[in-house]
């Protein structure tokens, strides 16, 4: 039996949109950048960023990509507070097979960001061990609160069968 059921092919075009319940504020910004050991004073001096041309403070590009800040979900069973599309692809295991970024402009602290994530593609192929997989192309466009595109983001997630469990010996 394919990966690809009926289920999983009707899931292209579906949608979920997550609106910020607030603006992002200079914090994040600031927070991420020691977080991920960035220290550009462009997201902590606010007199820097605007010798720079910047109207304010701004973050890391990837912070709207990288975190979950705009969805304001709960957590799940494992913890996560984020977008997930929540597959179950029985005798999987799923991997991360990339992202592709692309940044329109600076965040603000005062934009208040849409998240629009879609499923545009599912496909199966079969790796070079014979196992079957899954890839599952969707993308994100980050808007703010005036409909300016802030960023996109391309990424495909994949499901590779797992081996078959050993049958038992008969008696």
């Amino acid at each position: 039996m394919s990966l690809l059921t009926p289920e999983i092919a009707a899931l292209e075009g579906t949608k979920r949109v997550y609106t910020a319940p607030e603006p992002f504020g200079g914090a994040a910004g600031r927070y991420f950048g020691l977080a991920v050991g960035d220290h550009n004073p462009l997201y902590s001096d606010p007199a820097y960023a605007r010798a720079q041309g910047l109207a304010d403070v701004t973050a890391p590009l990837t912070l709207i990509t990288e975190t979950n800040q705009y969805a304001a979900l709960p957590m799940d069973e494992e913890g996560y507070a984020g977008h997930t599309w929540g597959l179950n692809v029985p005798n999987t295991r799923q991997v991360r097979g990339g992202n592709s970024y692309t940044f329109h402009r600076r965040l603000r602290p005062t934009d208040v960001v849409t998240a629009t994530w879609s499923i545009d593609k599912v496909s199966t192929k079969v790796n070079k061990a014979g196992a079957e997989m899954l890839l599952v192309n969707s993308s994100a466009t980050y808007t703010n609160q005036d409909g300016e595109v802030l960023a996109e983001n391309a990424e495909t997630i994949i499901f590779v069968e797992l081996a078959p469990a050993p049958k038992e010996a008969q008696a």
